[in-house]
């Protein structure tokens, strides 16, 4: 298996986006996936890294990257040793990052030896499900696209009344990492972002649109993001897909670090769910 790690990508907005390849070389163009973590996540987090592996070895030209503003750099491409940045990132910001990858699929002549720029098919975790179905409505290039454990009402998660004139008034707000133990900034430029492009980043708007196969996959048992919420995606498109995975959590029973050399049951079905709906 060919894998390539830490491709340096030059972002729109000053940061790099730093972006991994996984493929079986044969000289055969595959299917080609782009993934896209979630709020707070990383391309390496957990089990990503052997996800990707299992893509590759089932047949596809799988690429994760992470986002430019996620709080990651260089040098330190997991956790967040950025905090800066993560605190100046926002949902247009994402979009671009993810502009950025498909355009530089399509300018890569080594790329299309191995991987197939007519087949792009997009994987959004959490909240990044909402970022790759508004990519896939607005964006020609896509093939499917499919929502793990992802969010649909961006508005929703950007502010409280109750705490949006403190915001306003404080210029941030933190909220603490679990794991971390970081208290992790957003600046009010989120919010500020968010109302000036509330119409495209309407994710309801861009499931309702979408004409290509769109694929939800949740958990029974996500606390993060209630099942309510794919329920609300399939309603939105009546032609989507929709796959309920029993005693799945939000990370499909993954967890960081994943010392295991195997993937846990529930992203096996993740995949093997995925691949039939991409290889149909």
């Amino acid at each position: 298996m060919k894998i390539t790690k830490n491709i340096i990508l030059e972002g729109k907005h000053g940061k790099p986006i730093l972006t991994d390849v996984f493929y079986v070389e044969n000289k055969k163009p595959k299917p080609i996936i782009v993934f896209c973590h979630g709020y707070k996540g990383f391309k390496d987090w957990g089990a990503w890294n052997l996800m990707a592996e299992a893509f590759a070895k089932t047949g596809f030209y799988f690429i994760k990257f992470n986002f430019s503003h996620n709080g990651g750099t260089v040098v330190q491409p997991i956790d967040f040793p950025d905090l800066e940045a993560f605190g100046n990132n926002n949902y247009t910001k994402e979009l671009d990052d993810l502009e950025t990858v498909i355009d530089w699929l399509y300018a890569n002549n080594k790329i299309k030896k191995e991987g197939d720029v007519n087949n792009i098919n997009l994987i959004g975790h959490s909240r990044a499900g909402g970022i790759v179905t508004i990519k896939a409505e607005e964006d020609s290039r896509i093939t499917k696209v499919i929502s793990l454990a992802g969010v649909c009402d961006f508005g929703a998660r950007t502010s409280n009344k109750g705490d949006l004139e403190q915001w306003k008034n404080d210029g941030v707000k933190y909220v603490l990492n679990g794991r971390t133990k970081q208290q992790m900034p957003h600046y009010y430029q989120f919010y500020e972002d968010f109302i000036a492009n509330e119409e495209r980043l309407s994710i309801k708007r861009a499931v309702s649109n979408l004409k290509i196969p769109y694929l939800i996959i949740h958990g029974d048992d996500d606390t993060s993001v209630l099942i309510d919420e794919a329920y609300s995606l399939h309603k939105w498109n009546k032609k989507s897909c929709l796959e309920i995975i029993e005693g799945a959590n939000h990370v499909f029973s993954a967890s960081h670090p994943w010392k295991k050399d195997s993937l846990p049951k529930e992203l096996k079905i993740v995949i093997k769910k995925t691949t039939a709906f991409i290889k149909d």
